[in-house]
Order: C-alpha cells, then sequence, then structure tokens
C-alpha cells in the first residue's frame, strides 16, 4: 500500500509539473483514445481553445469542433503518431475566431490512447520576426554607415567648388592608367582644359559669377566622361581629363562636343546670364608620347596652341613618328 501511494504522489507530482509548464509557456494538454479520435482527456487551456468546457469536450472528435480541412489536418498527423514507434513533432497553423494560430504539438502513442502536447509557438514567432527585423536594422544600418565611409573618403579627394578629383589623387589614375596601358600596350588620352578669360560683365559679377561658373564646369566635365574616366581641377582655371582607352581621334571628338556644351552652357545670377567658354589640349599614350612628363608636355603645347587661336577651341597635340621627328595635326 505504501509503494502503491508512493507511485500516486510521483504521478501526482509530476502531473502538478507537466500544468505548471504548460502554463507558463502556453501550452495544452489532450488525450485521445488512439482509434475513434474521441477526446478522454483536456486540460482548461485546451478546453479554452476548443471554447467548449472539459466536460462537453470528453467524447467529442475534432471534426465537432474544427472546420472539415483541420480536422482531416490533426487526424492525419495522429495516423502518423500512431504509426511510429516513438514520439512525434508537427506543426500547425490554423485559425480560432477569426485569429491566425501556430502550434507545435508533440504526439504519443501508448496502447490504445494517444496523448498530445500543445505549444503556441506565436510569441516564439514574434520574438523570431522581431530579432529578424533588429537584424536587418543592424545591417541596414551597417550599410549606411559604409557608404557613408565610402562618400566621405571620396569627398575628401573631391575639390569641394566643382566635385571634380583633386591634382593628387588625379596623378595617382594617371600614374595607374599608364602602367596599366604600357602592360596592355592600349592607348589613353590626356586632356588639358582651361577657362578663357571671362567677359568683364561676369568678372564685375565677382566671386558669386565665378563659383557658378566652376559649378557648371564641374557638372559638365563628369556628365561628359565615363565612370573608367577621371576628371580633375588642377587650379583656379585649369583642369585636366584622364580618357581611359581612348585614342586621339576619338577623344578629340568627345572633346569637341564638351567644348560646344560649355559654349552654350545657360548659368544665371539675379537675371544675368553668364556665358563661358574653354580651350583644350589633347594628347594620347603612347602615340603622342611615350612618358608621362612627355605626355604633360604635349598637352601643355596643345593647350597653348588652342590659346593662341583665341580659346574655345580643341586642339589636338602632334604624334611622334618614328625617324622622322613629330608631325604635326
Amino acid at each position: 500500500m505504501q509503494a502503491q501511494g508512493g507511485g500516486v504522489a510521483r504521478l501526482d507530482l509530476v502531473a502538478r509539473l507537466l500544468a505548471e509548464w504548460l502554463a507558463r509557456e502556453g501550452g495544452m494538454l489532450a488525450v485521445k483514445d488512439a482509434a475513434s479520435g474521441r477526446y478522454l482527456h483536456v486540460d482548461a487551456a485546451m478546453a479554452a481553445f476548443l471554447g467548449r468546457s472539459v466536460e462537453d469536450v470528453i467524447g467529442h472528435g475534432d471534426a465537432e469542433c474544427f472546420d472539415g480541412a483541420t480536422a482531416s489536418a490533426l487526424r492525419a498527423a495522429e495516423q502518423t503518431a500512431l504509426a511510429q514507434a516513438g514520439p512525434l513533432w508537427s506543426e500547425h497553423r490554423l485559425e480560432r475566431q477569426g485569429q491566425p494560430r501556430e502550434f507545435r504539438v508533440l504526439r504519443l502513442a501508448q496502447g490504445a490512447v494517444l496523448g498530445a502536447l500543445w505549444l503556441d509557438v506565436a510569441a516564439e514567432r514574434q520574438r523570431q520576426h522581431q530579432l529578424q527585423a533588429a537584424l536587418d536594422q543592424v545591417e541596414q544600418l551597417q550599410r549606411s554607415n559604409a557608404e557613408l565611409r565610402r562618400e566621405l573618403a571620396d569627398q575628401a579627394l573631391r575639390d569641394p567648388a566643382t566635385s571634380l578629383y583633386t591634382r593628387a589623387h588625379f596623378e595617382d589614375q594617371l600614374r595607374r592608367e599608364a602602367d596599366l596601358s604600357a602592360r596592355e600596350h592600349r592607348e589613353f588620352a590626356l586632356v588639358l582644359v582651361e577657362l578663357d578669360p571671362l567677359r568683364a560683365e561676369v568678372q564685375a559679377a565677382g566671386e558669386p559669377a565665378r563659383a557658378l561658373i566652376l559649378e557648371a564646369l564641374g557638372r559638365l566635365l563628369r556628365s561628359g566622361t565615363r565612370a573608367m574616366d577621371a576628371s580633375c581641377r588642377l587650379d583656379d582655371k585649369r583642369f585636366a581629363v584622364l580618357l581611359s582607352g581612348v585614342g586621339l581621334a576619338t577623344a578629340h571628338a568627345r572633346m569637341e562636343g564638351l567644348r560646344r556644351r560649355c559654349a552654350t552652357q545657360i548659368v544665371m545670377l539675379g537675371g544675368q546670364e553668364l556665358g563661358f567658354s574653354v580651350a583644350m589640349g589633347v594628347a594620347s599614350f603612347p602615340h603622342t608620347a611615350q612618358t608621362l612628363p612627355e605626355l604633360m608636355g604635349a598637352c601643355e603645347a596643345a593647350l597653348a596652341e588652342a590659346l593662341r587661336r583665341g580659346g574655345n577651341h580643341v586642339t589636338l597635340a602632334s604624334i611622334r613618328l618614328e625617324g622622322s621627328g613629330s608631325a604635326p595635326l
């Protein structure tokens, strides 16, 4: 009798622990007849979920508590649990009182009965969604910070008045392009650009007018070059353009188009139109020159010729002819 009493006490303790755990985790307990699928036992939480009292649930099946599709899905999971020796975990998404619910269900068959522990995973899913949303926000913040760092680094390499690259950065790019061209035996072009003297009335407008003209020229140089090209501001009135993989003829055509856009660009200040034009000297590597100092010298000479012709002009540097000196174009 004492052993039997101890066994009952242990079962009672296990039942109390299980009930406490289910209450804490938002779980429910149900025991069914394995053959008929009718409920033999449910706890208060399961009965409340089914919308009945405990007494009203006993002896009934899922077909009387759920819609046909849900009842069929639950019965299929039960048949799978009955067919295997051990416990079976499954997940069910169903709707009760117009609200979607998600459960993870543990089923275990023992003789003629089938027990099931229902765990509501809605809170867990919500925590997962919140965690994922937080991780997405962190990732987005990291991307934004990385983009900001790139922008700040890029801004440090650019002239604030024109948004063109600074001379130091441009010279680095020029050296890299020369090394690449020497290895791959391909051309690139270098262009020197100089603002022509401004009209008297534009000069009279002072620094605001000059700032607008510099901004417009920088915008035209940026829009008139490709991603692999580079434009920079060398000093107050002189600029440079590196055209990657481009020969003299193509460089001349592109710069002629840019010269025309500069000459027709409309810049307004206080209702006054500010016009400007540029002179350009174009040279190529390695046909015009085979070293960077020679290339820069050829560009300088071509630019000087464009200025001598009165500005608003694109002049090509001379092409070197082996054994016969240089032949001007």
